[in-house]
């Protein structure tokens, strides 16, 4: 069992003299006065159910602070894709991470080897000369013995305190500049929440005052196994997943997948989501005392006026929605939009911004914050700095994102679902599914200041197309994809496959409606169907 002091200090320490020594060697030594960066990565934080409500203190210090996004979406809402599109900028059929494991592209060699030395942290490092600091969970098979194991440090990172694969809260080993660190259950000691919090401030205290920093603070907060540190166990004893219109009802005009959700769910089923909801927000006011911390520290040392801090999350998630007790992966706004708020330099306080924004923007926005031209990147995203700034208007800003996933499935029957056969997963004892290998789809999500839709299109035998227009229907109760204008549907999947084939510069650029193109979604998923193919049968 390890202590949360660590040798940082020492380390940094020695570091500093070292600093000092060669500024001396200068006739002045003045700080760097590129701006700070923090970004503060949740797991499964989602919006649309209230995941924000126990974040009073986070909401206060930084989205009363600056501005709060309502439209800010995942490329993926899965864990490992959607924190490689983070890193990388890039929407999945770019950095081709597809689901949670190795198999898959998660924190395996070959990402190692083509992404990693691309990421965003790596070219603040390398080239805008950042320190760089990470803690928390990084990717979902990090720490794989067959990827490099824990020695393997990800390139670009000054100070790494890396969990081993997923989130957790106590029971768990870190890799500390790459040499494993194991931690018990002791909550003074273990809980990995305040660990992270105490590495993150032991880094603002030691670090040079003559570089900038980046840091990356990644939480496992609210993911499963959803344990609270002592002091919260007993809050909301009374709260409950919301009753929103949308719960516990029938997705009829939906995906087989939704479709076959046993509804109404048992009495058992609610309890149990009810219980992991509560647990949900214990867990994530151990993160809000994490937020208070960073940013009082900033403060004390007068670097929060020259610091942009970030408060995001990978995905959202749903607790009975259309019947499907508690998960990711699905379509919809609980799943694919997450909270997302900014404060920083030139940044006015109290603002909140219904311009559409993912989070393959971020990488982008950061770089740009640190002067470095996205346009040498290979990045999807765009900087929405500007946004931050106030220098853009709704007329002028980007209109649609990509979302997009490819669903997990066993070659054998489920045995909690045997009548639903193979190729389901994620799989509940009353034989509810929440994913399968035909739980694949892509999306074009769309908002600007006259439309609010999303449009989806699914990998498999029907070729099933989801249409929803979130103004008049934010629960998305109602598929219109038999009854929308068909010019509009053939725009919609015309724009959606540009997207799917986009890379780079192309991504951001608003598409043009040929008015020859017809609707074919047939069309949509050729080039994915041979690599499913293989990962369905030769690697799984």
């Amino acid at each position: 069992m390890a202590s949360v002091g660590h040798c940082l200090p020492t380390f940094l320490n020695g570091l500093l003299i070292c600093v000092t020594l060669l500024s001396g060697l200068s006739v002045t030594a003045k700080p760097n006065r590129k701006p700070n960066i923090v970004l503060i990565l949740t797991d499964d934080l989602d919006i649309a159910i209230g995941g924000l409500t126990p974040l009073a203190k986070t909401k206060k210090l930084i989205g009363d602070a600056g501005i709060s996004f309502t439209n800010a979406f995942v490329a993926s809402p899965l864990c490992c894709p959607s924190r490689a599109s983070i890193l990388t900028g890039k929407y999945p059929h770019n950095h081709h991470v597809i689901n949670n494991t190795l198999e898959g592209n998660c924190s395996s060699t070959a990402w190692q080897k083509s992404q990693e030395p691309n990421t965003f942290p790596a070219l603040l490092h390398n080239l805008g000369g950042y320190q760089t600091f990470f803690a928390g969970k990084y990717l979902n098979q990090y720490g794989d013995a067959k990827a490099g194991g824990l020695g393997h440090v990800p390139l670009g990172w000054t100070q790494w305190f890396g969990l081993e694969r997923n989130s957790k809260y106590y029971n768990y080993t870190l890799s500390v500049n790459g040499k494993p660190e194991v931690h018990g259950a002791e909550y003074s000691k273990d809980y990995l929440t305040d660990v992270l919090a105490n590495v993150s401030l032991d880094f603002l205290r030691y670090k040079s005052k003559y570089q900038p920093f980046f840091m990356m603070v990644s939480t496992p907060a609210p993911h499963s196994p959803w344990t609270p540190a002592p002091q919260y166990q007993d809050t909301y004893k009374d709260t409950k997943a919301p009753r929103d219109p949308n719960f516990n009802v029938h997705g009829k005009d939906k995906h087989w997948l939704i479709r076959q959700a046993k509804t109404p769910m048992s009495n058992a089923s609610i309890q149990f989501l009810d219980n992991a909801f509560r647990s949900r927000w214990r867990t994530l006011l151990s993160v809000d005392d994490l937020v208070e911390r960073l940013v009082l520290a900033l403060e004390a040392s007068k670097e929060l006026d020259n610091t942009y801090v970030f408060f995001t999350s990978d995905n959202g998630y749903h607790t009975g929605q259309f019947s499907l007790p508690l998960d990711k992966r699905q379509l919809y706004e609980f799943d694919i939009r997450v909270p997302l708020m900014v404060r920083g330099p030139n940044i006015k306080p109290n603002q909140t911004s219904k311009l559409l924004v993912a989070n393959v923007d971020l990488g982008p926005t950061m770089l740009d914050i640190a002067g470095y031209d996205v346009n040498k990147t290979q990045m999807d995203g765009m900087s929405f700095l500007p946004v931050l700034e106030g220098r853009v208007n709704a007329s002028s800003w980007r209109t649609d994102v990509l979302v997009e996933y490819e669903g997990e499935g066993h070659n054998v029957s489920d045995p909690s679902c045997p009548l639903l056969g193979p190729g389901v997963s994620e799989c509940f004892p009353d034989c509810v599914c929440e994913d399968a290998f035909n739980n694949t789809y892509a999306c074009v999500r769309s908002v600007a200041p006259s439309t609010n839709l999303q449009y989806c299109e699914f990998d498999d035998n029907e070729v099933f197309v989801e249409v929803y227009n979130v103004t008049a229907d934010p629960f998305q109760l109602a598929n219109i994809a038999k009854t929308i204008d068909q010019e509009v549907l053939e725009k919609m999947n015309h724009r959606l496959m540009m997207l799917q084939s986009c890379s780079g510069a192309s991504c951001r650029t608003p598409g043009v409606y040929d008015s020859r193109y017809h609707f074919d979604p047939s069309h949509m998923f050729d080039s994915h169907r041979t690599r499913l193919s293989l990962l369905r049968h030769g690697t799984k």
